[in-house]
């Protein structure tokens, strides 16, 4: 049996849904078990949360691989108590979801944080696989707002670049590392195909919705306060605003190849990915 983690989100949600395919015995860890929707009833659920040690053994038990996804709060404090549990119940394998952050000289606040992630799932003692992309296509959803009601996008990258990539690609990848021998101790550093600037990504949903956006270059103090106005906490709009100077800077994200080599196909494309998800923007 596999465990899945954030299941309810991109890459945690194609993970199972692919495993399902492949037909694997799939249990999920979700903190809120109705968010599955349909899903939730073709597989074992287990009501749990990262966070609170004390709920994931019934989670863990009788596992022999598990998809950790830690989001939001102490990446390393999630990712300890994820290591913690597959110890204490003998699951043999662990693929965390990590970030191409994490190799940065020297990294950024996303990296270390991702860093100290992983230190703590290597330190359990159990067999592990880092997983660790790159920006995610699914990211430029959070413009879809801006669009629909300003007719634009707001950004603080320049002319930056990123490869972004199909959250099912990230997924694909953890699920061969979960499903196949050989992938134990190794870390795959993964990103799209086609390094694309903010201005290009809007013009291919321009050209998708079959309508005219502008496109917003703001200063960081600019970048700051719409930040502040969603509400984001003080460290993690740092975080941000440091990763957006560096893809200004651009350092953005170097190819790699680990797609092809271990799926044996090209990497998904942005217009690929925006060609399902062309609606969000409408």
């Amino acid at each position: 049996m596999i465990l899945v983690t954030g299941a309810t989100g991109n890459v945690g949600g194609a993970v199972l849904e692919q495993l399902m395919e492949a037909g694997q015995k799939v249990r999920v860890l979700a903190r809120d078990p109705a968010r599955l929707g349909e899903l939730g009833r073709a597989v074992e659920v287990v009501k749990g949360d990262l966070s609170k040690p004390e709920t994931l053994g019934p989670a863990f038990a009788g596992v022999g691989g598990a998809f950790v996804v830690c989001a939001g709060g102490d990446l390393a404090t999630l990712a300890g108590n994820a290591a913690g549990a597959a110890r204490e119940a003998g699951v043999r394998h662990i693929v965390l979801l990590s970030s191409s952050a994490v190799a940065g000289e020297p990294p950024i606040q996303i990296g270390r944080w991702h860093i100290d992630a992983e230190a703590r799932v290597t330190a359990s003692g159990v067999a592990w696989t880092m997983v660790r992309p790159g920006a995610f296509a699914s990211n430029t959803l959070q413009w879809a707002h801006a669009i629909k009601t300003q007719g634009a996008v707001f950004h603080a990258t320049g002319e930056g670049r990123t490869r972004p990539l199909d959250p099912r690609d990230i997924a694909a990848v953890a699920v061969k590392a979960l499903t196949s021998p050989g992938h134990e101790g190794k870390a795959y550093v993964i990103n799209g195909p086609e390094a694309l600037s903010t201005a290009e990504q809007v013009a291919k949903i321009s050209k998708a919705i079959g309508k005219p956006l502008g496109v917003v270059d703001e200063t960081e103090d600019a970048a700051r306060e719409r930040l502040e106005k969603a509400g984001l906490p003080e460290v993690f709009i740092r975080a941000v605003l440091e990763a957006f100077a560096m893809i200004r800077a651009g350092h953005g994200e170097a190819p790699s190849s680990t797609i092809e080599e271990l799926l044996g196909r090209k990497a998904r494309t942005y217009d690929e990915w925006l060609e399902r998800h062309v609606k969000a923007f409408q």
